[in-house]
């Protein structure tokens, strides 16, 4: 039994260690990000995606850094970016199903051509079911919920 108990905390430990390892540095570099305005580039740089969907500019870099790094960095970046204020629930709403559905598409693409998944498929399939959700969505929120607009 004590066992059991020992490994519980050194495992909620190690989890929560590396969940630190992830979210204060991406912190940080968001921070860093802002304050030499290299974000509001991205921000600019992205505007016709977020705008398809009914975001404000703000909800591009935590969409940026979900696609490209995954759920956990994406996670990361949404938590901060709503703690400063920069996003709305709709961004938070919009922003968190994309990346449901798409994530991490460079890392996971590799992994699944590398066993011998097609690459072209899976990608176009993940983008096209994040679009048509995220998209959907947005158009029922606008109908559905005042405060989301």
């Amino acid at each position: 039994m004590v066992e059991i108990a020992k490994e519980a905390v050194f495992g909620s430990l190690n989890t929560i260690f590396k969940i630190a390892v992830i979210v204060i540095p991406l912190m940080v570099a968001m921070q860093l990000l802002k304050d030499y305005k290299i974000l509001d580039r991205f921000a600019d740089a992205l505007k016709p995606v977020t705008g398809f969907f009914g975001m404000s500019k703000q909800a591009s870099f935590p969409l940026l850094i979900g696609l490209v790094f995954g759920i956990s960095y994406g996670a990361g970046a949404i938590v901060q970016s709503s703690r400063d204020g920069s996003l709305t629930r709709r961004d938070i709403t919009l922003v968190v199903l994309f990346l449901v559905n798409c994530h991490a598409v460079i890392e996971d693409t590799l992994v699944f051509v590398a066993v011998g998944a097609n690459g072209f498929i899976l990608l176009g399939s993940r983008l096209v079911a994040a679009v048509v959700l995220t998209y959907a969505m947005s158009k029922w929120l606008d109908r559905t919920d005042p405060q989301f607009k």
